[in-house]
């Protein structure tokens, strides 16, 4: 046992003695600085991600020819009877590449849906009526194209564009010009039809002012205008 004095024996071990931190230094100015630590490393690890988050991953180099979305491709169009050349991508659907690519234009075949449901666009390929805006210009190499603009001049009227404004088939005037070639088309088809197969032909036209009666008048006018003989 150590003394009363408080001072140790031989064989008694040393008390341990208590570190004192060095002059200036203090609990507080230690977790202090240990906050700030950790602070700036949880900050500087978020920024980090951040930026990292914010950078763009590089592009692809871009692939050059034809075939690619980004390039034009060179596209022979028989349209009216004439020979027409435009340069169009490759998903340019042919009502495009007749009202903006083609020299002169050709805006008789109107852009309204664009979803092929109004016929506004409707054009004759190949003899069959068709919604312009549902095909591709780059498939329509080699085929037989007529649009509107095909069937008459102001001075020399299609017997079709005559019966309408004889029957004063139209209003607005959107939908006319895919009337007259859808119209134009059923009596190539069937010479002299009847009231039913009209209806049925221009089905897929649509007037939003309500002009059916005035245009089935004058498809069945133009019928017999026309003799009632089939093809052109």
């Amino acid at each position: 046992m150590p003394p009363r004095d408080g001072r140790t024996g031989p064989d008694t071990p040393p008390e341990p003695r208590e570190e004192r931190p060095p002059a200036g230094f203090s609990r507080r100015s230690f977790l202090v600085g240990a906050s700030g630590g950790a602070l700036a490393g949880a900050l500087g690890g978020g920024l980090a991600g951040k930026a990292a988050a914010a950078t763009p991953p590089a592009a692809p180099p871009a692939q050059e020819g034809p075939e690619t979305l980004s390039g034009t491709v060179e596209v022979e169009l028989r349209v009216n009877g004439t020979a027409l050349t435009a340069r169009v991508l490759p998903q340019t659907t042919l009502l495009g590449a007749l009202r903006h690519h083609v020299d002169p234009p050709l805006t008789g075949s109107k852009e309204v849906c664009d979803r092929g449901t109004c016929g506004a666009c409707t054009v004759i390929v190949d003899g069959r009526p068709v919604y312009s805006c549902m095909q591709l210009a780059v498939q329509m190499t080699g085929r037989e194209i007529r649009t509107v603009e095909g069937l008459g001049t102001p001075d020399a009227l299609s017997p079709v564009q005559a019966a309408f404004c004889e029957h004063d088939a139209l209003m607005c005037g959107f939908c006319t010009p895919g009337f007259v070639v859808a119209s134009t088309a059923c009596l190539e088809k069937h010479g002299d039809p009847d009231l039913d197969t009209i209806k049925e032909e221009l089905s897929g036209n649509v007037c939003r002012c309500g002009t059916y009666p005035h245009v089935f008048e004058a498809v069945q006018s133009a019928a017999k205008a026309r003799g009632g003989r089939t093809g052109r």
